[in-house]
């Protein structure tokens, strides 16, 4: 068995959909003997894990699975491998990095915190 990492991508439609389209794109752990069964293995999660709900407002809830865009084949799990990248062009850099600084620093204080309690 191999491990490939497989995109599954999921429409969201609240109420009557008359909102800005959204979509859910998640990265999965896939075990399988090959690109054929890790990308048939894939599309099984993604229809097994379609819902609908009601929201907060009462509203509901659609999620449901478009397809598996991308499947990669993860040539070894050791640490510090690169399993993910994505380039992307932002209308305002400075921004861009303030935020992800923001986010980065944010996770550490919520990690010191977590460390410390159980300690």
């Amino acid at each position: 068995m191999k491990w490939y990492l497989a995109k599954l991508v999921y429409r969201i439609l609240c109420g009557d959909g008359a909102h800005t389209p959204q979509f859910d794109e998640q990265l999965r752990l896939i075990s399988a003997d090959d690109e054929l069964h890790a990308f048939q293995k894939a599309r099984l999660f993604g229809h097994k894990e379609q819902d609908n709900f009601l929201n907060a407002a009462d509203k509901p809830v659609h999620w449901r699975f478009i397809d598996v865009s991308e499947v990669h084949e993860l040539n070894s799990l050791n640490d510090g491998v690169e399993i993910y990248s994505r380039i992307s062009e932002e209308e305002n850099g400075e921004i861009y990095t303030k935020l992800t600084l923001m986010r980065a620093s944010h996770l550490q204080e919520n990690f010191l915190h977590t460390t410390m309690q159980l300690n």
